[in-house]
C-alpha cells in the first residue's frame, strides 16, 4: 500500500509520518519509506543522529542509476537519458518490489532498526538554495516518483512518502501514486487552507484524501475541524510528552507512546488496509500516463529531443501479478 503524508510546513506531517512508520515495525510489518520533502527530517525523526542523516545516499544524485535499471530491456525507451519523472513502465522494464534487493535499494537506501523491526529508508537529498529553481528541485523528487511509478507493493507492504510541504506535489503527478494520502492539519486556518487546495486539485483524480488534525488541545479545536473538513476528518492527536523526547533525541521504547496517540495510529492503519480494496490499477495507470503525456508535451520532448509519448506501452498495466527481467 501507497501512503502520503502531505501539510503546510510546520504542522507535523514528518513527525506524523515518522510515528506511523514505527508502528508498522512495531508489527514486523514490510515497509520502504521515502524522504521526498525539501526539509530532510524523516531520517532524525526516525532516530539517526545528525551525521547519520546527512550521510544518506540521496537518490537525486543517482538518478542516473536508477534510470538505467528501471529502463531494463523495455524498447519503447531509446536510452536512461530520454526517462523523466513521469516515464511509466512497460513490457521488458524492471519493477521494483517493497521487499528484496537490487540495485536502486542497494545504492540509494539505507535499513533503520526501530523498536520491533526495521524500515528502508530513501532520500531525495538536501536541497541547496541553488536547487531550489523548479528544474533542480523537482528532478530531485521526480526521482521519487519514477521509483513509485516502478513500484508493485501488495496488501502486507507499505510504503510511506514524506511528501513536500503545502501543494508543491501538484506540480507533477507524484500526488495520484498513493492509495491513501494523510493530510496532517492544525486546526487553524492557516492549518486548513493547504487542505481546501489539495480537496479542490485532487477532486478529478479519485485521491483518497483523510485528514489527522494535529496539535488538538481541546473541544473548541475539534469542533472548529470538523466545520472545516467535515467527514475527511479520520482523527486528532494532541500533545505528546513521547514526542517531545522524540525531538530531543531520546525516543524512549516505542511501546510506551500514549494510548490515545497509538489509537490514533492504529485507526490510520486501519484505513490504509480498506484501501486496498479500492485498488482500480488501471485507473492508476491511466493517470500515470496521463502526466507523463502532459510532461513530454510541455517541456520533456523539447528537453530531449525525442517524442517521449513514443515511451507508452497502451497495453501495460502494473500490478502484482507482473513479472519482469531481473
Amino acid at each position: 500500500m501507497k501512503i502520503a503524508f502531505v501539510g503546510k510546513g510546520g504542522s507535523g506531517k514528518t513527525t506524523l509520518s515518522s510515528l506511523f512508520i514505527r508502528s508498522l515495525a512495531a508489527t514486523g510489518a514490510p515497509a520502504l519509506a521515502f524522504d521526498a520533502d525539501i526539509n530532510q527530517h524523516l531520517g532524525t525523526a526516525l532516530g539517526l543522529d545528525d551525521a547519520e542523516a546527512a550521510a544518506l545516499p540521496a537518490m537525486g544524485d543517482r538518478l542516473p542509476l536508477i534510470k538505467d535499471y528501471l529502463r531494463g530491456s523495455n524498447p519503447r525507451i531509446a536510452s536512461a537519458e530520454t526517462m523523466i519523472k513521469t516515464t511509466p513502465p512497460g513490457e521488458g522494464s524492471r519493477l521494483l518490489r517493497v521487499r528484496g534487493s537490487n540495485p536502486v535499494y542497494d545504492a540509494c537506501a539505507k535499513t533503520v532498526e526501530l523498536d520491533g523491526g526495521a524500515v528502508r529508508l530513501m532520500v531525495t537529498g538536501r536541497f541547496s538554495d541553488a536547487d531550489l529553481g523548479v528544474a533542480c528541485y523537482h528532478s530531485k523528487t521526480g526521482a521519487v516518483e519514477l521509483c513509485l511509478n516502478h513500484l508493485v507493493d501488495g496488501p502486507d507492504e507499505y510504503v510511506v512518502v514524506d511528501m513536500t510541504a503545502g501543494s508543491d506535489s501538484f506540480a507533477s503527478g507524484l500526488f495520484t501514486r498513493f492509495d491513501i494520502t494523510f493530510l496532517v492539519a492544525e486546526p487553524t486556518r492557516r492549518g486548513v487552507s493547504v487542505y481546501r487546495q489539495y480537496k479542490d486539485y485532487a477532486r478529478d483524480f479519485g485521491v483518497e484524501l483523510r485528514v489527522v488534525g494535529n496539535k488538538v488541545q481541546g473541544q473548541d479545536d475539534l469542533d472548529f475541524l470538523r466545520a472545516e473538513v467535515g467527514d475527511d476528518l479520520l482523527v486528532t492527536v494532541g500533545h505528546s510528552d513521547w514526542v517531545r523526547a522524540m525531538e530531543k533525541g531520546r525516543p524512549p521504547r516505542f511501546d510506551l507512546l500514549e494510548d490515545a496517540n497509538r489509537h490514533a495510529l492504529d485507526l490510520m492503519r486501519t484505513v490504509v488496509d480498506s484501501a486496498y480494496e479500492q485498488r482500480d490499477m488501471e485507473r492508476y495507470m491511466r493517470q500515470m500516463v496521463h502526466f507523463h503525456v502532459k510532461n513530454a508535451e510541455s517541456w520533456g520532448n523539447e528537453r530531449t529531443g525525442v517524442d517521449l509519448t513514443a515511451q507508452v506501452d497502451p497495453g501495460f498495466v502494473l500490478g502484482e501479478s507482473v513479472t519482469a527481467p531481473a
